[in-house]
Parts: C-alpha cells; sequence; structure tokens
C-alpha cells in the first residue's frame, strides 16, 4: 500500500500565497495619489514610492539565505512563518495611518516587515515545484508558476483601484488578512514535508549583499531629492553611495568564491549556461514589469482623470490575456524549446511598451490604449513560464533552495532596481518637461490626484519618456534568452528513465508522485536505511545512466522527490 502525494494540489497551496506576496508589489502603484492624499504628503512622490521600495528591498535582501533556510528546516515551515509574519504585517500597514505614531514612517516600516514575509515564502514555493516534479514534467507547473507571478504583478493594480474607490487605500493591505488565513490553512493540509539538508550559513556573505544593496537602491532612489549631489550635511554624497555599494557587491561576489565552506550564493550554479542566462533575463523582467505600472497609472489619473478602479481597468486586458495563455504556454515548454516561445515573448514586451510610449498624449482616445495593454498580456504569458523552466531545469536536487533563492534574488534585485530607477526618472523628466512657473519651479500638482490643464502635456511628456526605459530593458531581455543553450535531458524522472530504456521506472512515473508506506523489496531496502531523499537518488540517478545498475537508480530517483508525511 503507498501513500501517494499529489503535486498539484500542493503547488496550488503554494501558489495563493505567491499569488498574495506577488499583488503587493505592484498593488501600491494605483493607491500611490490615495495614499499621498490620505496621509497628506502634498507632493512629496519620492516618500510615496518609497511605500513600494520599502517592500522590495526587504523582500530582495534575505532571499539567498531564506533559499538555504528551506533546505535547513524544510520548505514547508518555512512557508508557514512566512506568511504569518505576513499577513500580520498586512495588518499592521492597513491600522498605520490611525495608530498613535501613525502617518508614513510606520507604514515604510510595517511594509518592511511585510516584505521579510514574503522573502521567507517565495523561494519555497519554486524549491517545491523543482522538488516534485521531475525536470521534463515540470514545464506546466512552471507555467502556472510564471502565470501567478505574471497575472499577480498585473492584476496588482485592478485589484487596489477597486479596493481604494470603494474602501480606501487601507484595504489594499486589509484584504491580504482573510487570503492569508485560507492560504496558511490549504499549505497545512496540502503542502508535504520534504527532506532537510544541514547547511551553514554565511552570516559575512548576508551582512555584505544586504549593505551592498540598500546602498545602492537608497542613491538611486534618493539621487533626485538632493540633487545628484551631497546628502544633507554630511559627508556622503549620492554617487558616492551608489558606487560603495557597488563595491560592497563585487566583495560580496569576491568572498563567494573564496568561503571554503558553504557560501550564500553557490557559484558553481552559474556555470550551467543556462542557469545563468536566465537569472539575467529574469532580472530584466521584474525590471520592466516594475517600472511599466508607474508611469502609467499617474498618466491616467493625474491627465486624465480616471479614477483608481478606471485606470486600473485600462491595465486588464495585460492581465486577462496572460493569464489565460500562460497555462497554454506551459505545454508547450516540454515539448520544444523554450527559447522560441521567451525571445518573441520579450521582444513583444519590448514593443508593447514602445507603443505605449508613442501612443501617450494629453488628449488621445484612451480606447486606443487597450490595444498595447492587450499586445503586454500576450507577451507577458511567453516569458515568465518558460524563463522559470529553463532556470531550474539542470538545477541538482540538493541545491533546489540555494537556486530557487538565487532565481528569486534577482527577479527581486531587478523589481527593486526598476523602481528606484523609474522614481528617479519620473523625477528627472518633471523637472525637465513641465513648464516652470513665475518663480522659476516646475510646477507639480497639489494634491497628486488632480493636475492643471496647463501642465497636462508635459506631464504626458514626462511619462511617455519614463516608459522608454522599461521597453530598453525589456528588450536587452529577449537579446539574453536568445543565447540558452538546448535543453539537456533530465537527470531524473520519467524522461532520465525512457532515455536509459527503463520501461519499468517510466511506467512507474505515470502514478502520482508519493512516498510508499510498504513498498516494492528495492523501496523497502532503501527504507531501512533511512527516509527516501530526493536529492540523493535524483543525483545518483543522473550518473547511472550508463551503469549496470541504471535501473534500480533511476526507478528512485523518480519515486524520491516526493515528501515524508
Amino acid at each position: 500500500m503507498e501513500r501517494q502525494l499529489k503535486p498539484w494540489p500542493a503547488l496550488w497551496a503554494l501558489v495563493i500565497g505567491f499569488f498574495m506576496i506577488l499583488i503587493d508589489t505592484t498593488i501600491v502603484s494605483v493607491a500611490n495619489p490615495s495614499i499621498m492624499k490620505g496621509l497628506n504628503l502634498g507632493t512629496d512622490y519620492n516618500a510615496v514610492i518609497w511605500v513600494t521600495s520599502a517592500y522590495l528591498l526587504a523582500y530582495a535582501v534575505p532571499l539567498l539565505i531564506t533559499g538555504r533556510l528551506g533546505d535547513r528546516f524544510g520548505p514547508k515551515n518555512m512557508y508557514l512563518i512566512g506568511l504569518v509574519i505576513f499577513t500580520l504585517a498586512s495588518a499592521w500597514c492597513g491600522f498605520s495611518g490611525v495608530l498613535p505614531g501613525g502617518g508614513i514612517g510606520m507604514l515604510i516600516t510595517a511594509r518592511v516587515v511585510q516584505g521579510l514575509g514574503a522573502s521567507l515564502m517565495t523561494p519555497q514555493t519554486m524549491a517545491v515545484i523543482t522538488r516534485i516534479f521531475p525536470p521534463d514534467r515540470r514545464g506546466a507547473a512552471m507555467g502556472l508558476w510564471g502565470a501567478v507571478a505574471g497575472v499577480a504583478t498585473l492584476i496588482g493594480p485592478l485589484l487596489g483601484g477597486v479596493l481604494v474607490d470603494w474602501l480606501g487605500w487601507e484595504w489594499i493591505f486589509f484584504i491580504n488578512v482573510p487570503v492569508g488565513i485560507v492560504a496558511f490553512i490549504l499549505a497545512m493540509r496540502l503542502v508535504p514535508k520534504l527532506p532537510t539538508h544541514t547547511h551553514a550559513f554565511d552570516i559575512l556573505g548576508v551582512v555584505l549583499s544586504a549593505v551592498g544593496m540598500f546602498l545602492l537602491v537608497f542613491g538611486i532612489q534618493e539621487g533626485g531629492t538632493y540633487n545628484w549631489g551631497v546628502i544633507g550635511d554630511g559627508p556622503f554624497s549620492v554617487w558616492g553611495l551608489i558606487i560603495a555599494g557597488i563595491v560592497v557587491l563585487i566583495a560580496f561576489v569576491v568572498w563567494q568564491a573564496l568561503n571554503k565552506k558553504e557560501p550564500l550564493l553557490p557559484l558553481p550554479l552559474f556555470r550551467d549556461r543556462n542557469f545563468s542566462l536566465s537569472n539575467g533575463a529574469i532580472t530584466t523582467v521584474g525590471f520592466a514589469v516594475t517600472c511599466m505600472a508607474l508611469p502609467l497609472v499617474f498618466y491616467f489619473q493625474t491627465v486624465r482623470g480616471l479614477t483608481p478602479t478606471q485606470s486600473a481597468l485600462m491595465l486588464a486586458p495585460t492581465a486577462v490575456f496572460s493569464g489565460v495563455l500562460a497555462p497554454l504556454m506551459g505545454k508547450l515548454i516540454d515539448r520544444i524549446n523554450p527559447k522560441l516561445i521567451a525571445t518573441p515573448g520579450l521582444v513583444l514586451f519590448s514593443l508593447a511598451l514602445f507603443l505605449y510610449s508613442r501612443m501617450l498624449t494629453p488628449d488621445v482616445s484612451i480606447w486606443w490604449l487597450l490595444i498595447p495593454s492587450a499586445l503586454l498580456g500576450i507577451a507577458m504569458s511567453g516569458v515568465w513560464g518558460p524563463i522559470s523552466a529553463v532556470t531550474t531545469r539542470n538545477l541538482p536536487m540538493n541545491q533546489a533552495g540555494a537556486g530557487s533563492g538565487v532565481f528569486n534574488t534577482t527577479r527581486q534585485i531587478g523589481a527593486v532596481l526598476g523602481s528606484a530607477s523609474i522614481s528617479a526618472l519620473i523625477t528627472g523628466r518633471l523637472a525637465a518637461d513641465l513648464p516652470k512657473a513665475p518663480s522659476g519651479a516646475a510646477p507639480t500638482a497639489t494634491t497628486g490626484t488632480e493636475l492643471p490643464s496647463f501642465l497636462h502635456a508635459g506631464f504626458t511628456q514626462a511619462m511617455s519618456e519614463a516608459l522608454l526605459l522599461p521597453a530598453a530593458v525589456a528588450f536587452l531581455g529577449a537579446l539574453i534568452v536568445v543565447w540558452w543553450a538546448k535543453p539537456k535531458p533530465p537527470a531524473w524522472g520519467p524522461g532520465a528513465a525512457a532515455a536509459a530504456g527503463a520501461p519499468a521506472a517510466a511506467g512507474a512515473a505515470e502514478q502520482p508522485v508519493g512516498v510508499a508506506e510498504s513498498a516494492a523489496p528495492a523501496h523497502g531496502a532503501h527504507a531501512a536505511a533511512g527516509p527516501v531523499d530526493a536529492v540523493q537518488h535524483g543525483a545518483h540517478a543522473a550518473e547511472a545512466v550508463a551503469e549496470t545498475r541504471r535501473d534500480s537508480d533511476e526507478h528512485h530517483g523518480i519515486h524520491s522527490a516526493p515528501a515524508t508525511e
């Protein structure tokens, strides 16, 4: 009798929480004008943008170590802990405007805690996929994971608009509380416990990566505030912080190469060509997706006078097309070279943003702007899944958490840099494009939601120019994925067994993945020695193709992915 684990219910339970935390990377964008008005921020665009940047920074910096924590203490345990932190911090965000001492400072602090919870959750979703789905059956799973990632970052503004209009900006955070409770219950019931592995923790690596990222992002984010010069009356300049951040990050990489124990960033992973290229590609995607919403939302609300809901609906075709087409693209990933999907997807992504930039004028028919929105959705359906599947295909099973942590870190680094860069670019272009007031200063909106008509042309020009940045970065992503190597045969699973001519193993793979309680004699022999470890058997199966024990090892490689209950 064998207790079976069905991977798909486990995956669906995880992506509910994953969907929620990714929504929070973009849901704030549509609420920014309302937050500015509700917290009496006046025209301080940079302060409200830190509500997003602080979340992204706290989300990105710990990802390398949280992936390792999942390997060490179990991805299910770390996911649940992160979910609790995220849900409680969401409630704190919602109450930040009414609590004693509340205001923008408390909101940003709560967003930092929320980001820390998200950083505990995200690597676990991808690590579980890597460990319970064989490499050549992973395309559909990664297609779902990618669809969730793409739709969540795009549906955030739509959901945020509805909540802001009907209930107030606080509810973009309160909505996470019931969703978090449901996600917790489902994860407890459906997500398996997987074998754990002992890891040493690279404390120096954590410190160097955190300090380097903070200096770099803070310098880019606050550069416009200080006119790219000296910060206040202190000894530090904006460019000094940026250069220091780059130097510290270089020192981090050097330390990872010199660390003889267990580095935070496993540099040998980057020897795999596709892993390295995919991390570069997902960085550009994270950058471009984070960049593109802010100029559009500001244009829709401050120039065209749309409500948050109406402005979010302008992006609805993107979410709809992406959500419908991404699962279909996921089914193709296992059948054709993913490069044939990702390359045109990123090129179309770039072209859609360029079209948006060219079409933006103060009086363009609002309906015409739905065309580039739809093109963005078609493009995004072919971006997330292929990049995710190619990244994880060749990962050793004992480095699933580390590889997932690296992938999600590079994605979030792109998002953080995108948020900081678009803030600086918008500030700079507004200063250049808006007509000067009699005092010589460039006038800005007075409430965050209204703009005098004589400023519409200049403001629109600034938003149009800002959209060229994510368009260029998306095209860079296309140039990266075009160099992907052809996918290698899978190291374990039915594809590996079939390639080795092991029909029994291939046949076994058709059954739901599970853990044998009373298994066949071969399994029993292994079980007597200890718990089945997906990592050891998966790696062994890859090396045993040409050996006399090939059939037996590959058979275990297939059954080793699942969990212990």
